[in-house]
């Protein structure tokens, strides 16, 4: 992955890069100190919106260097119907929210399915309560693992990122209809494959 030097901007010189249209044109024209003056204007928004996200700071540092790679490949493509700033952190989100899903949707998927299906957890179980728990557990784990990736990550921004159904369908390019209707289908899923383990209440 290239990446971005962050020190060394000459800012004399880079006053003629004051007008942000000029400084966008000569990125798009491969200007090396304009791309550096571009990047060290935005990064420390940037990096704060990715570390909000990722809560570390190795991985917020390669997000951010990951969305100016995005925006500077998209510049040329850059409508001024948003700031400048606004279109960069929807970037930065997209991209933020897309390395959370990696890192966390194994961990965290038993908590968003103890959430959606309400499955108590006792603090001191028995032996053989233990081994009743571990049983549903693996059936959680087994059924979520049966959807395939579209169903999948429709519950997982929804119940562990908590996303607004408008949100998910902007992050995944859908419609609402659409992200209501694999959200159904999904849970409906679920729900049958754990019939068997929870009986009724599921």
């Amino acid at each position: 992955m290239k990446a971005f030097p962050l020190a060394g901007v000459n800012y004399t010189e880079g006053m003629e890069y004051s007008d942000p249209a000029r400084l966008i044109e000569r990125c798009i024209e491969g200007d090396d100190q304009a791309i550096e003056i571009f990047v060290r204007r935005h990064e420390t928004d940037i990096f704060r919106l990715a570390f909000s996200v990722l809560q570390d700071s190795s991985e917020a540092h390669e997000a951010a260097q990951d969305t100016f790679i995005t925006a500077l490949k998209a510049l040329p493509n850059y409508q001024e119907r948003s700031s400048l700033k606004a279109w960069l952190c929807t970037i930065a989100l997209n991209v933020s929210r897309n390395r959370l899903r990696k890192r966390k949707v194994v961990e965290k998927l038993h908590h968003t399915l103890t959430v959606v299906f309400q499955i108590e957890t006792r603090k001191q179980p028995t032996l053989e309560e233990s081994v009743i728990e571990t049983e549903k557990e693996k059936a959680v784990w087994n059924a979520l693992n049966e959807l395939d990736e579209k169903h999948r990550m429709i519950m997982v921004l929804r119940y562990f990122q908590e996303l607004a159904i408008r949100e998910i369908a902007e992050i995944l390019s859908l419609s609402e209809g659409t992200v209501h209707s694999r959200l159904h289908t999904a849970r409906e899923r679920l729900r049958i494959a754990l019939k068997e383990i929870h009986g009724d209440k599921v």
